[in-house]
């Protein structure tokens, strides 16, 4: 069933704004139930994922490599500061394309030039090193199990693929398709790795649904492809640049996504 940009703004989605995250929540609580309703999961052949901050807890990674390098400098941020600076250098270091690697490693060099430190060069690789042991949420592959009986599952992410290839080994189950930076040489917010997703798939874009932790990297680019977006809203937006987007559905976690999909086709 095909429906306009227009249509799907108008079914009770709530805008996306980073600065109050509390009070999203609250109001997305006691909607979701509705906006559920009139999205019809029947109507999707396809789920991609973002992976790092959906997926896989990016924020724990990120400060967990990031705290010790700041601190043998001296530098004491607190975690939204520190993700907050990180928001603000990856996008710079993603363009012109390179690998992820190098980004990981261009953003380690930026805190150094903000706080007025030098960088080793096993500080600066030790970001993307750390990536290969950075966890699922709790709920990820028990949701992803699940959706998998009903839905092809695909990941669109800003990573290499050699990265991702040792995140997949956390998540357990056999993607359909895996869309990754390296392969598309570009990084969401680029329309060019949904491009390529769709074409991999082979199937119109009314037929999939996206879902992804970011406004900016996720619901802009997709729903201006025709894709349905679902905003997977953990812990607010920490670690990505500022948007406003209205995705047709936000859920607090994957097993949300995956108890509304699930039932919603079950009951039809």
């Amino acid at each position: 069933m095909a429906r306009n940009s227009a249509d799907r703004q108008s079914r009770g989605a709530v805008i996306a704004r980073e600065e109050k995250p509390d009070r999203q929540s609250r109001a997305h609580s006691t909607s979701e139930k509705g906006v559920a309703e009139s999205l019809s999961f029947d109507q999707f052949e396809a789920i991609t994922f973002d992976c790092y901050g959906t997926l896989i807890d990016w924020e724990s990674g990120l400060l967990g490599a990031l705290r010790p390098v700041l601190r043998r400098h001296g530098q004491n941020l607190s975690d939204s500061q520190i993700l907050k600076v990180y928001g603000e250098l990856e996008p710079e270091a993603q363009t012109p394309y390179r690998r992820y690697r190098e980004v990981l490693a261009e953003v380690v060099h930026g805190f150094g030039k903000r706080l007025g430190f030098t960088v080793a060069l096993r500080e600066a690789e030790s970001l993307a090193k750390s990536m290969r042991e950075w966890q699922p949420f709790p709920d990820t592959v028990a949701a992803l199990e699940k959706l998998k009986t009903r839905f092809k599952l695909g990941i669109i992410s800003n990573v290499d693929d050699d990265l991702f290839a040792a995140a997949a080994r956390h998540l357990k189950i056999r993607f359909d398709q895996v869309i990754t930076a390296e392969q598309a040489k570009a990084y969401k917010p680029s329309l060019a790795p949904f491009q390529l997703a769709l074409q991999r798939f082979g199937i119109s874009a009314e037929r999939v649904l996206h879902a992804g932790q970011s406004v900016y990297h996720d619901v802009l680019p997709a729903k201006s492809l025709g894709l349905a977006t679902v905003l997977v809203y953990r812990r607010g937006f920490g670690a990505t640049r500022p948007a406003l987007g209205l995705p047709d559905l936000q859920v607090p976690d994957l097993h949300a996504l995956a108890e509304l999909a699930l039932e919603s086709t079950a009951s039809r």
